[in-house]
């Protein structure tokens, strides 16, 4: 099986920084595209930033410029290093991977999702 681990959430002002990490573990063949989502309270899921297996990125609007998405192939791992944080960016942020693993002799593919890691930035 596949898991994502992520870490790096806590409390911040607004203004300061965070850098969340997101590995992924198991019976994995390859990973496409990788990626950060995140949810307020009472709002939909909402897609912050992707990077695929090549390196070529894609942001949300309201993050470009102060997030950056990055990813260590070798340690199937993902960052997003997150600055100028804002209050109304209080959320739960997941980790999202596009991934093919080998269960028993079988090849499968899709996503995967991490557990959440709450980001609260105070105002």
């Amino acid at each position: 099986q596949v898991q994502l681990a992520e870490s790096g959430g806590g409390l911040v002002q607004a203004g300061g920084s965070l850098r969340l990490s997101c590995a992924a573990s198991g019976s994995i063949v390859s990973i496409n595209s990788m990626g950060w989502y995140r949810q307020a309270p009472g709002k939909q899921r909402e897609l912050v930033a992707v990077i695929t297996s090549g390196g070529s990125t894609n942001y949300a609007d309201s993050v470009k410029g102060r997030f950056a998405i990055s990813r260590d192939n070798a340690k199937n791992t993902v960052y997003l290093q997150m600055n100028s944080l804002k209050p109304e960016e209080t959320a739960v942020y997941y980790c999202n991977a596009h991934i093919m693993a080998k269960v028993a002799s079988l090849f499968t593919q899709r996503d995967y999702w991490g557990q959440g890691t709450q980001v609260t930035v105070s105002s």
